[in-house]
């Protein structure tokens, strides 16, 4: 009979943000859905739970229910990489591993025919705990029959979970309460108030009517818990990488010499990849160094390909930008491969008319060279201040322009980071202050004030804003900071 395991790294934002700092794991501490007061709390420990601050707060409740309490916000990219990151470590205990779309930190395993391997299953979930410990995430591990059976005993249980027999699964699964499945609180709710407390009560209600009064996710968690959804796994597929490793005749620092040897190297991978209908995604490699170093570096292509030239163009980016403190005794590459698709030949055949291909090349470049933060972003965001409205995100794919007509173009604030500071000013308002200079003349238009004021949480701030037209025509945006008592450039209109 198949066996199928369920790894829960509870909580995994919370965890990735006390691995980023250690020194909290004390302190109340929260994960919000972004790094301002008004963001909403995700994800709390147990000593945020201590002090009544709970999951659905604002950030700045939090604080002023406890001084001590600290937050912050986990990317979604930073919890796609430990995902990833996990998934090729349990590998080492299963190939058909299944990362769930729904519950970030979720995992299935096929724990099918791993008895000859392992004494037990005790041992191998104890095993796949201590891996994930190495890397300092906790998970709890079940071995069941069923997905959700697993899932829902890796969810409730404070160590692992072993179950022997159907019937043993479906009477644990019967006695789990409602709230360690459940985490929207109005439906928990809800379900308290008609007697529902237990999964096993929860199953038996009636499905026709879950879709109607509770909605579309209690209906599909009622599909899943009663085993009417999917059951087989879709694993994620085994993406082993192809080393190769030269050790050097001679000590080399020459950048030229060193990718002629990359080349070879190279080529050779490719053909390795080429024979698993594979493309290179991603190509690590390491130099050791005379003096013990071993710098390393990672290049990615614009798209998964088998064509050397633009890796190797890449490369001596990389390699140019890096600084040897020796001799190169020894090269290690390491190239990640994936499944080649007809999507990828395909990519970039419409919008002909824009070379979409060649500009994500021209990011390539520009990411092996310079780091890849180099390419990115401006996505606007809530915030208080003009400077906190807007962030930058890496740009990993180039949107298509689609540009639409309007009846009338909207000026473009140009704001600068930080902000400049101008001129000490007797005046209290800006009118007739050369502000930009004799050549641009004195300030002829005001509009303002507009009061920004508040940061009690933090740093109080209180700024009066005032768009400023000079005689030469240019617009300015600038504000007096009540506290500092200074007037700064926060930007101009163009």
């Amino acid at each position: 009979m198949e066996r199928l395991g369920c790894v829960d790294v509870r909580a995994l934002p919370l965890q990735l943000l006390l691995r980023a700092h250690p020194g909290w794991r004390a302190l109340p501490v929260v994960v919000v859905d972004r790094d301002k007061p008004a963001g909403l709390i995700q994800w709390a420990n147990e000593h945020a739970y201590a002090r009544r601050i709970f999951p659905g707060m604002r950030y700045a409740a939090a604080l002023s229910l406890s001084r001590d309490v600290r937050g912050g916000a986990v990317q979604d990219a930073e919890i796609a990489d430990a995902v990833k990151l996990v998934t090729r470590r349990l590998w080492c205990f299963s190939p058909r591993i299944e990362p769930s779309p729904r519950e970030r930190g979720v995992f299935w395993l096929d724990a099918s025919g791993l008895r000859h391997i392992f004494p037990s299953f005790d041992a191998w979930a104890a095993r796949i705990c201590e891996d994930l410990r190495e890397i300092d995430l906790h998970a709890i591990v079940a071995v069941g029959f069923s997905r959700f059976g697993s899932f829902a005993a890796a969810r409730s249980s404070t160590r692992n979970k072993i179950f022997h027999s159907p019937g043993e699964e479906r009477a644990y699964l019967h006695r789990v309460p409602i709230e360690r499945i459940i985490a929207d609180a109005p439906l928990r709710d809800t379900l308290f108030k008609l007697g529902v407390e237990t999964l096993g009560a929860f199953i038996d209600l009636p499905a026709a009517g879950i879709r109607r009064r509770f909605g579309v996710e209690a209906y599909e968690l009622h599909r899943f818990a009663r085993g009417d959804g999917w059951d087989t796994l879709d694993p994620e597929p085994l993406l082993e990488p192809v080393e190769r490793r030269e050790p050097l005749d001679y000590p080399e620092d020459n950048c030229e010499r060193l990718l002629f040897r990359f080349a070879g190297m190279l080529h050779a991978m490719l053909g390795e990849l080429s024979a698993r209908h594979e493309s290179l995604k991603t190509l690590h490699f390491c130099l050791k160094l005379g003096d013990g170093a071993e710098p390393e570096g990672e290049v990615s292509p614009a798209v998964p390909t088998l064509d050397a030239n633009p890796i190797l163009v890449l490369l001596r980016l990389r390699l140019g930008a890096l600084t040897l403190t020796a001799s190169v005794m020894e090269i290690k590459a390491r190239a990640i491969g994936v499944a080649s698709s007809h999507q990828q030949l395909a990519l970039f055949r419409e919008n002909a008319l824009r070379n979409v291909d060649a500009a994500h090349r021209a990011f390539a470049k520009v990411r092996a060279e310079l780091g890849n933060d180099a390419v990115v972003c401006a996505r606007l965001c809530e915030g208080q201040l003009p400077e906190a409205q807007y962030t930058w995100e890496r740009l990993h794919t180039l949107p298509i322009p689609k540009p639409v007509q309007v009846a009338s173009r909207q000026l473009v604030r140009l704001i600068y980071a930080p902000p400049v500071e101008l001129p000490p000013s007797d005046r209290r308002e800006p009118d007739g202050w050369l502000i930009a200079g004799i050549a641009e003349g004195p300030v002829e238009e005001v509009i303002g004030p507009q009061i920004v004021s508040g940061g009690w949480w933090t740093k109080e701030v209180s700024r009066a804003y005032f768009y400023v037209r000079t005689r030469s025509g240019r617009w300015l945006w600038i504000y007096h900071d009540h506290q500092r008592r200074r007037w700064y450039l926060q930007g101009e209109v163009q």
